[in-house]
């Protein structure tokens, strides 16, 4: 049975709902616009409240993380209940559009009219949370593993970019690509092709191809000296190829960097495209629905447009249930994101993004609809690194002609937009540019004491290696397990297009 419950006009007893037809519900083409989640639960019919039950797990919150969790878990056969206090899917990792119900123009411009120039509000899918897929990374592994991808199409991004020096370079990943960098000097290239050649040829459970060193002692500032690299070539290496934040790196043992190198390469052969990454077809909201599909098809319940979803503590104070609409859902164990459980948090940070419309690609990244640019740190005499990510109508997140780029970073200053200005600069013309800033969050709970389980916030990244991380080691924390995603993932079938 699928349980799947609109409660924004629910009475306190109404008829269950069985919805055995819910792949043709979802299927594209019958609606005057893209059937998302949301959009099915908004539809008028008669469901089944599920308040008086108890549930192994409350999953408060329908962003990313949360509807991973609570397709991994409802998979594994624990009783998900699943609420939002709003009337959408996606949560903070929502897509807006321009004037419809996740309203992208009222929330920066304080109206619901936008200049026509800027074509059909419905064509817009705008990220809250940007961010591109390795395509042989964990969440494309996740994905696998929960057969999530039969509900989702991609596309490959075209490139991936570094800046340096003033200005953008491809980023090369290969000894081949090394070679033919602009990145490097003639001796360089060398230097780096021999580097290259150790990655791509380096197997853990191999001895003879660690050329006598141990990576799990040796740091990657004794590796990469060991192959004469310079700070520059260290640099693009540790930032936008092993995808490092910071360079603590260059103190820890190498065999992370040289993982994250070798993923990094396998991703980028994977679909022969040029970069390594891919991004889902109608932007990344298509994902949380995903796996809230995943959840229901397992017997998970879902209620959008709760309010207040207070939680209820005993006198040892362990978490037993959640109260909303003046009823309480008894659980043995809780999930959410930081929002629902403010005094269980602290802030760690600020993410600083701005959002821009344009009419072109990004100049100098070879008419490229879709691109990735790392500015690293010390490019920009910054403490963290400043992102780029461009996609546009062939992604189907814009009307055609219309291109869609963030410029994100961690926040150093109170003054965004000057912050983000040397990104900003690289994208040319702007028809419409948007500045946001949110705080993120790390819990300082005990999960063992108190039965939460809270996620961190996003971080500033456009990839989601650090997001899947957060909710695998959740999961570990709720289960006792660990997820094996040690397949090839060139096994599943994908739709890319």
């Amino acid at each position: 049975m699928v349980t799947i419950l609109d409660v924004s006009n629910t009475a306190s007893s109404v008829a269950p709902c069985i919805v055995s037809a819910l792949p043709f519900l979802f299927s594209r083409g019958h609606f005057s616009e893209p059937l998302t989640l949301s959009l099915y639960l908004s539809l008028p019919r008669p469901l089944f409240l599920a308040m008086d039950e108890e549930y192994d797990v409350i999953v408060l919150g329908t962003g990313l993380k949360e509807c991973i969790l609570s397709g991994l878990l409802s998979v594994d056969g624990f009783k998900v209940l699943h609420m939002d206090r709003n009337g959408y899917y996606g949560g903070e990792s929502t897509s807006l559009n321009l004037v419809q119900a996740r309203n992208l123009w009222k929330r920066f411009r304080g109206s619901d009219k936008p200049p026509a120039y800027l074509g059909p509000s419905r064509d817009y899918n705008v990220d809250m949370i940007p961010k591109f897929m390795m395509a042989n990374g964990t969440l494309m592994r996740t994905l696998v593993h929960t057969n999530v991808t039969k509900y989702l199409s991609f596309k490959t991004v075209d490139g991936s970019y570094v800046f340096n020096k003033g200005k953008i370079h491809k980023v090369p990943a290969t000894d081949m690509e090394a070679l033919k960098s602009s990145l490097m000097g003639l001796f360089e290239k060398r230097r780096a092709r021999n580097f290259f050649i150790y990655v791509q040829n380096y197997d853990e459970s191999d001895p003879k191809t660690h050329e006598g060193l141990n990576l799990s002692r040796v740091t990657t500032r004794q590796l990469i000296s060991k192959y004469g690299l310079n700070d520059n070539t260290t640099e693009f290496i540790g930032h936008a190829l092993a995808l490092h934040r910071d360079d603590q790196y260059l103190n820890e043992p190498a065999l992370d960097t040289v993982k994250r190198m070798k993923m990094y390469a396998a991703s980028l052969s994977r679909f022969q495209g040029g970069s390594p990454y891919i991004y889902p077809l109608y932007g990344l909201a298509e994902l949380p629905q995903a796996f809230a599909r995943l959840s229901a098809a397992y017997g998970g319940t879902y209620m959008l447009n709760k309010p207040e979803c207070k939680l209820e503590f005993d006198t040892r104070g362990k978490a037993y249930g959640v109260t909303s609409g003046g009823m309480t859902a008894r659980c043995k164990k809780v999930v959410c994101d930081p929002s629902y459980l403010p005094n269980k948090v602290r802030k760690v940070g600020k993410v600083a993004r701005a959002i821009a419309i344009m009419s072109h690609p990004i100049p100098d990244t070879h008419w490229s609809h879709s691109v990735q640019i790392i500015l690293p740190q010390k490019q920009l005499g910054r403490r963290s690194d400043m992102y780029l990510f461009c996609c546009s109508y062939l992604h189907k997140v814009a009307p055609k002609g219309k291109f869609i780029a963030f410029v994100s970073t961690e926040a150093e200053t109170d003054r965004p937009e000057a912050e983000l200005k040397p990104g900003i600069d690289l994208l040319g013309p702007v028809d419409e540019l948007f500045f946001e800033t949110y705080d993120r969050y790390r819990p300082i709970n005990t999960p063992s004491s108190d039965h939460c389980f809270i996620s961190t916030s996003y971080d500033a990244t456009t990839h989601f290696e650090s997001t899947v991380m957060d909710v695998l080691s959740m999961y570990t924390m709720i289960t006792g397990k660990t997820i094996d995603l040690n397949m090839d993932p060139s096994a599943a079938g994908i739709a890319i297009e």
